[in-house]
């Protein structure tokens, strides 16, 4: 604490206080660093955006992250610690119960909200109850779960029974229809289990990262680049190594082990070293540990940088050129070209009865996971070796990654995921991790270091901005002759995934339907703008737009509405997808279809403005890639069963479902199970994407649960299994790369699992959006509210993608870093949404199950684009589509104005 630190005397939770502050410190640092109150997090500091640092402060409620805390002296402030114990239990279940919680990161300030709103007006309306939210972001659930939950809060307060659409949401609707599960067993496969350890995240009682202590720790701090393209110098750190309180600071010539690092291709350095070039301005140039991380920011900004400035590539078509600067001197820019050819596309168009084309485009978009990134190392118990808390989205590429960086063997780091705050493929590159571990190893203390929402947002890669030129044609019934498409996505500085993103969009760009003349080229290109890399949709949300936008086109020259053009292309088992599978089973899009066809007329037949479109999303990476799922049931010593499985939990609900399929194998009792993820076992799977955790994930657990019920089935109780591990490996090795098949492989397989859904947006009188139906084919509902939630929240960040988000650049810096300028929904942005859960098994998935994760915002923006259409006849072929009524009518994403 500084020598001119200020002393405040003030009420918290009915208890008198008396803090030293640091001058200007904000009121959420004091509160969580000098009064240990962690229900407040910081998601944006110091905008007072994301609402995730609320308290009462007087009776009103207060963002802390923006008030000096200076300013609360003589006040009294309400946490959601100070609650009684029983209002704080009773308010995290009715959100549990809801499923009103995702990655949980939110939820306790939204908890204290609804108090906060309770206590004014215990019988609000659900536009009242979404107006009330304004000041709080949720990126994970879409936020009708939430407005559920705070429903749910007011009927409870006023001795009320739930209506029926809270205390008995619809069930799943099986293919064939009437097919029948058979009886649920408790907390089985198809129950709406609460989520696992919900109670605890919706009180902030479960830890993330940023929240974990240890004796000695230090604050860490990194320099990043000043310029997108630029070659380094000199770097002078010898006035943060004079600053008080500094321990450390840490250059590329620190670094003992490998200094590049990468999921595909080590092309990206911890550190760029003196006579290198920067190439984007997330570049890290030095880090700095000190005694608390206040000191160890002053003492990076110290560090004094000097470069040759240089014109940085920004155009990705320009970057193609012949005698374009090479963004990586060990490669073209062109960081990889994928080509799909079936049939014959040049004949098929002439022989069709109708053709379109034309040029789509869609933007870069910002992650905004809630939680910054953090990573927390510290020297293991045997010399030499770390522990590092993380929050990546695969934990052992995160072993193997820092540990070769450190310069150690893969066994003397031992990893552990922490609760994520969100991550949506944003988390899947290394961030900070090995900065952490490397200041640890030099210090031989604990370190952790924090990004700031500025930092995040100029260090991990984004949603590709693709271009997209179109031809489609079709006969004089509008049944698709032929595709014909050129993508061009600009990859960013370094190759992150961006070569799979842009092959994924290319495998799905006919969609989800019946065409046997395909010609596809896509490009991924190297520029100094900010990284691309995996996002949820992973490249099939860009192809769906534009592939969308031609079904209309086409359906209004043929004569047909969009239901009936897409009923009559739709893929059945029997049909060949672009890439060139044919779909052998669990192909449940015609059902979807169907079961939005009444909400579809019925608002065309109310003169409402509707549009339609459907999508489609592999579960797995396929493609060639082995993959696999490895679980390891352990009985503990108090006769709890572990479940440890290598992929990540942030948020969407894998740990709950895992202790699902645990419970209906082995007939035990829910609370029996914890699931964890760290490195005690080898448990490697790659990182949690493609939506292919539940199907993998689930598959082994499984299994290794049979065993354990062979084993009660003998007569053995838990008492007996004590320490014993119930092991199972599940691999998958039977997709296909793209490109000619391998000698002896008689049919293209690029995926193991497909999702499907069809999504119907319909807009008010004013353009404005009114309703969403979203039917999804999710093969089994393992737990149908986490099942809806993940479709909310995705549709919610489709209709974002589609009207008001944008990360634009300029110069290959982002224009802006506040988070009401990202153009994220708020609640009383969100139309009503009804989502139709269709269960068409899936025989290769656990329990017919299959991922949902990403297909829920595939077609969204097709469908938004389609209702704007029929609304005022405009074909908008860009995103975001600002220049829309629906777009006007919603709160956020009006064009930032440059902040350079």
């Amino acid at each position: 604490m500084s020598k001119t630190a200020n002393e405040i005397q003030f009420t918290l939770n009915g208890i008198p206080q008396r803090v030293s502050v640091a001058p200007g410190e904000s009121l959420l640092t004091c509160l969580r660093e000098r009064c240990s109150l962690l229900s407040l997090k910081d998601g944006c500091a110091p905008q007072g955006q994301c609402g995730c640092c609320l308290a009462l402060i007087d009776g009103r409620a207060k963002v802390t992250c923006a008030l000096p805390a200076e300013k609360i002296a003589g006040k009294s402030l309400l946490t959601l610690e100070g609650l009684a114990p029983k209002e704080r239990a009773e308010l995290a279940d009715h959100f549990a119960a809801a499923g009103a919680l995702q990655c949980g990161f939110c939820t306790p300030a939204i908890v204290l909200r609804t108090k906060f709103l309770l206590d004014k007006n215990d019988a609000p309306s659900r536009n009242e109850i979404a107006r009330a939210l304004d000041a709080h972001l949720c990126r994970c659930t879409g936020y009708t779960k939430i407005i559920d939950a705070v429903e749910r809060a007011a009927y409870a307060r006023r001795g009320e029974p739930l209506p029926e659409r809270l205390a008995a949401p619809k069930a799943p609707r099986a293919v064939p229809a009437g097919r029948s599960h058979g009886p649920l067993t408790p907390g089985g496969v198809g129950t709406r289990l609460a989520r696992y350890e919900g109670r605890e995240l919706a009180l902030g009682e479960r830890p993330f990262v940023a929240d974990m202590q240890r004796e000695g720790l230090l604050g860490g701090a990194l320099r990043l680049a000043d310029h997108p393209r630029a070659k380094v110098l000199s770097i002078d750190t010898s006035r943060a190594l004079a600053h008080p309180g500094v321990v450390a600071v840490a250059t590329a010539h620190d670094v003992p082990g490998t200094r590049w690092y990468g999921l595909i291709e080590k092309d990206w350095p911890g550190f760029v070293a003196l006579g290198e070039e920067v190439r984007c301005v997330g570049d890290f140039i030095a880090a700095v540990a000190a005694v608390d991380n206040a000191s160890a920011r002053a003492a990076a900004e110290l560090i004094e940088v000097r470069y040759e400035v240089l014109t940085p590539v920004c155009d990705p078509r320009a970057a193609l050129e012949p005698g374009a600067h090479q963004v990586n001197p060990t490669r073209p820019n062109a960081l990889s070209r994928t080509r799909i050819r079936r049939g014959d596309v040049q004949t098929a168009f002439e022989k069709s009865a109708h053709v379109v084309s034309g040029e789509w485009h869609t933007q870069r978009i910002e992650h905004l996971f809630l939680e910054p990134e953090c990573a927390l190392a510290e020297p293991g118990e045997q010399p030499g070796s770390f522990r590092l808390y993380t929050q990546g989205q695969g934990i052992f590429d995160d072993r193997r990654q820092v540990a070769a960086f450190l310069g150690i063997e893969e066994d003397d780091l031992f990893v552990e995921l922490v609760p994520n705050g969100g991550a949506f493929g944003g988390k899947e590159d290394m961030s900070i991790q090995p900065h952490a571990a490397l200041l640890a190893q030099m210090t031989g203390r604990p370190v952790k270091v924090l990004l700031s929402r500025e930092e995040s947002i100029r260090v991990h890669p984004k949603r590709h901005p693709i271009s997209m030129r179109y031809k489609v044609g079709c006969d004089a019934e509008g049944h698709l002759t032929a595709v014909e498409a050129e993508l061009l996505g600009d990859s960013g500085a370094y190759a992150s995934v961006g070569a799979k993103v842009l092959e994924r969009a290319a495998g799905h760009a006919a969609g989800p339907y019946r065409v046997m003349n395909v010609s596809i080229d896509a490009v991924a290109a190297t520029t100094n703008n900010p990284p691309s890399g995996a996002m949820r949709g992973f490249g099939a949300n860009q192809s769906s737009f534009a592939m969308e936008g031609c079904m209309d086109l086409l359906a209004e020259k043929v004569g047909l509405d969009g239901w009936e053009m897409r009923m009559r292309n739709a893929v059945e088992v029997g049909d060949t997808f672009t890439s060139g599978q044919v779909f052998e089973k669990s192909v449940g899009l015609k059902e979807t279809l169907l079961s939005v066809r009444e909400g579809y007329y019925a608002a065309r037949a109310e003169g409402r403005a509707v549009g339609i479109a459907c999508g489609i999303k592999n579960s797995g990476i396929g493609n060639g890639a082995e993959e696999w799922g490895k679980a390891r049931l352990v009985v503990e010593d108090d006769l709890s069963v572990s479940i440890h499985n290598g992929y990540t939990e942030m948020g969407q609900g894998l740990l709950t479902v895992l202790v699902q399929f645990a419970v209906e194998v082995t007939g035990l009792d829910p609370e029996v199970f914890a699931p964890r993820v760290d490195s005690t076992f080898a448990l490697g799977c790659g990182q949690t994407t493609g939506s292919r955790a539940t199907l993998f994930a689930g598959n082994a657990v499984e299994s290794a649960a049979r065993k354990l019920r062979q084993a009660l089935d003998r007569g053995q109780s838990l008492a007996d299994l004590r320490g014993q591990v119930f092991a199972a490996d599940v691999v998958i090795n039977d997709t296909t790369a793209p490109g000619p098949l391998k000698p002896g492989v008689t049919k293209v397989k690029t995926h193991t699992a497909f999702g499907f859904a069809t999504q119907v947006v319909i807009l008010d009188e004013d353009g404005a959006l009114q309703k969403v139906i979203a039917a999804h084919d999710v093969g089994r509902a393992v737990n149908p509210t986490l099942c809806e939630g993940q479709i909310e929240g995705a549709v919610h960040m489709g209709l974002g993608y589609a009207l008001s988000e944008d990360l634009a650049c300029e110069d290959g810096w982002p224009v802006t870093y506040k988070l009401r300028e990202l153009g994220v929904l708020r609640a009383r942005d969100m139309p009503e949404m009804e989502v139709l859960l269709i269960e068409d098994h899936e025989p290769e998935g656990p329990f017919g199950a299959k991922g949902v994760g990403e297909v829920g915002l595939v077609p969204t923006a097709g469908a938004v684009a389609g209702a704007l259409a029929a609304f005022d006849g405009k074909r908008r072929m860009s995103l975001p589509m600002r220049d829309s009524p629906a777009a006007r009518a919603i709160s956020v994403g009006h064009k930032p104005k440059s902040s350079r």
